[in-house]
Formats: structure tokens, sequence, C-alpha cells
């Protein structure tokens, strides 16, 4: 049973089936405008690209809903996301750094280039220790994701998992689905629901 949920999309945001009003500037982006006004203490977000901002700025929202924060998860909780671009936002930002002339890798820019940093950001965040799993299918595809989301529960330590798809062509370009389900709990129709 899917309890809590967020989903990001441009210039909407809807946390358990509410819409959440959230007043832009010319000058700042969803992502940054939702972490100013409803997170704002974890001064490594503005290091981050634009999935991993996609991710993390969802995570709080969602955990924010479900209420149960405090809780010490540890092992219990895992983290698996799912997407159809990778890291494609930022693989073009440092394939910019390796060509011409001038070339000049940036360290900062390669890390993001792994899409499973939006995963450990989330699982550092919360003090979660179980599975952390990042995993890029062909598109959003709930079989293959329920296939997946049950084999993870396999592991007797899981109890619970933060999951969904999150994907970012661009700054501008995103979606984000995400949810929370327990052991024995999900139901593939629900998620096609949503």
């Amino acid at each position: 049973m899917i309890n809590h949920w967020v989903k990001i999309e441009k210039d909407k945001v809807v946390v358990d089936g509410k819409q959440i009003e959230i007043e832009l500037s010319e000058s700042e982006s969803l992502l940054n405008t939702i972490y100013k006004n409803k997170i704002g203490d974890y001064p490594k977000f503005y290091k981050m690209d634009p999935l991993c901002k996609l991710g993390f700025v969802a995570s709080e929202l969602l955990l924010d809903a479900e209420g149960r924060r405090e809780e010490e998860w540890g092992e219990k909780r895992g983290v698996v996301l799912f997407n159809a671009s990778s890291s494609l936002a930022d693989d073009r930002n440092y394939q910019k750094t390796i060509e011409g002339d001038d070339v000049f890798p940036s360290p900062s820019l390669f890390v993001y280039t792994l899409p499973n940093v939006v995963t450990g950001e989330i699982c550092i965040r919360n003090h979660y220790y179980g599975e952390s799993n990042f995993m890029v299918l062909r598109g959003l595809d709930v079989e293959k994701m329920s296939q997946i989301l049950n084999a993870t529960f396999a592991d007797t330590c899981t109890e619970s998992l933060v999951t969904g798809w999150v994907d970012c062509q661009s700054e501008k370009e995103y979606s984000a689905l995400m949810f929370i389900v327990e052991r024995g709990s999900f139901d593939e129709a629900e998620l096609s629901k949503l």
C-alpha cells in the first residue's frame, strides 16, 4: 500500500494528492525555491547536479509527509530509484569540460555522472544503511519496477523502501514520482494509478 507519495514536474508539486503552492521568482528554479522554503538545512544541496537536487527535494517532501523522520531506520530502510536518462544532464555538462584544446576535466562534475549519487545523498542525510540502488530502464515500466522492488524485499532486513521514478534531462526538464512502500504491502496496481 502506498501511503505517501510526491510528484514533481516543471512547475507543479503534489504531495499525497494535494498540490503545494510554490511562489517562484524569475531568478530561482523550482527545486532551489522548494529547498529554500521547505528544507534549507543541507548546504551540500547547492553543489548537487539537477538529478540529485530533484531526488533530494522529492525525498525530503516525501519523508516530511510520512512524519516518521526521527525513527532510526538503519538497515531496515533502503532507497531504490529508477529513470530512463541515467545522469544525462550532468553527462552533457561534463562532456563540455573534456572537449577542445583547453581540456580541463571537472572532478566536481564527474562525480555526478553516476546516477546513484542521488540515492547516496538520501541515505547519508537520513542515516539509511539498507539497500541503495539506482536502476536505468528504457522507460517507466511499472512491471519491471515491481519485480525489482519485490526482489529487494527478499532481503529480510529490508522493511521499507523510499523508491520511485526520478528522471532529469536538464535543469528545466525533469519529473519525479517518489513513494514509500513497506514490506508485504506493495501492490503494482497502486503504482499504475499514481
